[in-house]
């Protein structure tokens, strides 16, 4: 179905955002490093955490689109698909980094994008322990946090040898990719893990340049790459497609410095 983006359709679904962002907040400030957190692993081999912070957090967003976007579709990481019949759909990741979240560490975020079928419009990163909100599309990226608001835009003209790389695993993917993912490694300045989608937020406010990941879901990637794009960034797989049914993910600043590590990625 083909969607009209109109203004007031684009206000309406900024506000939408916000308020399922609003109503999941309490919901994982809740339990962030207190005793009630319960952790269950969704891995039998491994470890892939899930708590009744991020099962009540998406509860608190769904029930916002039950009143306000009872058409749309909902893709989430914890409960069931939903088709909705408006031509959008919301993928929404409650808490991404759960490993983070239940370490204690503020790396995690709350992940809500909108699509009309394809690539995300509109992205949206919360980190509520630190107060931080990020939203970006319809070409504007920007910032609301404790030092008031900002518009957000990437950091340009990086050579690869003095970039800043980021990547929430030193272990991308599968043997191959993390061969490819060493060797880019090995080209920039500095390689730091373990941010998870506010890795995203950083290459977004010009504080870092390329992140490289591989193994991601939709819902890992969809606001990430609406926020980036905004920003002034360029998002796609390893190979230059499309990354927002996820899987690969490479992020840079420039359109030449995504070049050149894809070059990296792929020799």
């Amino acid at each position: 179905m083909q969607v009209e983006l109109s203004r007031p359709l684009r206000l309406e679904l900024i506000a939408c955002a916000n308020a399922m962002a609003d109503s999941a907040r309490p919901e994982t400030l809740r339990h962030f490093r207190a005793a009630s957190l319960r952790t269950d692993n969704k891995f039998e081999h491994g470890f892939d955490p899930v708590t009744q912070a991020d099962r009540a957090a998406e509860q608190a967003m769904r029930a916002v689109l039950a009143v306000r976007r009872p058409d749309d579709g909902i893709l989430g990481e914890e409960f069931d698909p939903v088709e909705g019949t408006s031509g959008l759909t919301w993928v929404l990741d409650p808490i991404d980094g759960t490993r983070g979240y239940v370490s204690g560490t503020p790396t995690w975020g709350m992940l809500i994008a909108v699509n009309a079928g394809g690539p995300p419009i509109l992205g949206l990163i919360d980190q509520p322990y630190i107060n931080e909100r990020f939203i970006g599309g319809f070409g504007e990226a920007r910032l609301v946090g404790p030092a008031g608001p900002r518009k957000l835009a990437v950091r340009a003209g990086r050579q690869l040898r003095d970039a800043i790389l980021f990547s929430t695993f030193p272990e991308v993917g599968s043997v191959a990719e993390r061969r490819a993912f060493e060797k880019l490694r090995d080209s920039v300045m500095l390689t730091r893990y373990g941010m998870d989608c506010y890795a995203y937020a950083l290459l977004a406010m010009g504080q870092i340049d390329v992140i490289a990941e591989a193994g991601l879901f939709a819902y890992d990637v969809q606001a990430p790459i609406a926020l980036i794009k905004a920003a002034g960034g360029v998002v796609t797989n390893w190979q230059g497609g499309p990354a927002h049914g996820g899987g690969q993910i490479l992020a840079a600043g420039s359109r030449d410095l995504h070049a050149a590590a894809m070059a990296v990625l792929n020799n």
